[in-house]
């Protein structure tokens, strides 16, 4: 086959798109330029690579094997691209991370202190929710993810590398704010803010309470760890949720740490990717960095919550 990358450097467009045109401005040429580009890659396949179904463009079997191809070549074209300019002493390339919402206000300190070693890296930062997170290791879209319960029943790599304290926190003014020494039992008679079945802090306190026989009555479900946060500033109830994700709010005064006896709950932020992934050198120096340098991820963590 002849195929040349601007060719597939198109089809890739054209595929993320699902559409001639936006390809077209994307790559910064006109429409028919477009496809003819794609009728050449068709002859080299010798099968068609779309087809319209009413107005929508749909990629065929043969398309969505030829995209996994290109994905690969450009994939390895970057890691030689970063693999060559570390050579040359100076690590080079983008990073691309996924991380669940609980994390997210801590990712950028991360990244932050990562670039300080490497300042020509750049970075590419998805938030999700947990279950699109796991959708996206199944894609293959990251380099590396950060999480926290990583599923069991998924051919994955990852390491513990920071404690992920779950504590409770309300407004100020609740009635349960400034009370020494709470009991899990006092959750019982007021409302807790939840997230949505499926989140990993969601799972790990339904999975404490259980074990310690609370029973909650009046659970509500906001579905974020936003909207949990700014669920318990409106005094709409106690929120769980990670210390990390609530931190500026404790220090403004918006929220208040209740002092329950048996929390926080310590969980781990583990960093993830597909088992047998060719990682780049980019993500390789990232999961180094969390691994060995963890005395200096929990200082950056410690002074980011305190």
């Amino acid at each position: 086959m002849r195929m040349t990358l601007r060719q597939l450097q198109v089809f890739r467009a054209v595929c993320g798109h699902h559409s001639f045109s936006r390809a077209a401005e994307e790559m910064a040429l006109t429409q028919s330029a477009v496809s003819q580009q794609i009728r050449q890659l068709e002859e080299q396949v010798e099968q068609p690579l779309f087809e319209y179904v009413g107005r929508k463009l749909y990629l065929t079997e043969a398309a969505t094997s030829l995209l996994a191809a290109s994905d690969d070549i450009f994939d390895r074209l970057e890691s030689l691209d970063m693999s060559l300019s570390t050579l040359q002493g100076s690590l080079q390339g983008e990073l691309r991370l996924a991380v669940v919402s609980s994390i997210q206000y801590l990712t950028p300190h991360l990244l932050a202190a990562f670039r300080e070693r490497y300042p020509n890296v750049s970075f590419r930062l998805e938030i999700a929710t947990r279950g699109q997170v796991i959708q996206r290791l199944r894609d293959n879209l990251d380099d590396v993810v950060l999480m926290g319960l990583v599923p069991e029943d998924r051919a994955l790599e990852f390491f513990p590398f920071l404690n992920n304290p779950i504590i409770a926190v309300a407004n100020p003014d609740h009635p349960l704010a400034g009370r020494p020494a709470l009991s899990l039992a006092e959750l019982e008679s007021v409302t807790v803010l939840q997230r949505e079945p499926g989140s990993g802090t969601r799972k790990a306190s339904d999975e404490f309470l259980q074990e310690k026989r609370v029973h909650l009555q009046r659970p509500m479900q906001l579905g974020s760890s936003e909207s949990l946060i700014q669920g318990a500033i409106a005094d709409l109830g106690i929120a769980m949720v990670s210390a990390h994700a609530a931190s500026a709010f404790l220090r403004s005064g918006e929220l208040v740490r209740l002092d329950f006896t048996e929390l926080p709950l310590f969980r781990s932020w583990c960093a993830v990717h597909a088992r047998g992934k060719r990682l780049s050198p980019v993500a390789q120096a990232f999961l180094e960095y969390l691994r060995t340098e963890r005395a200096q991820v929990r200082a950056l963590a410690e002074r980011f919550s305190s």
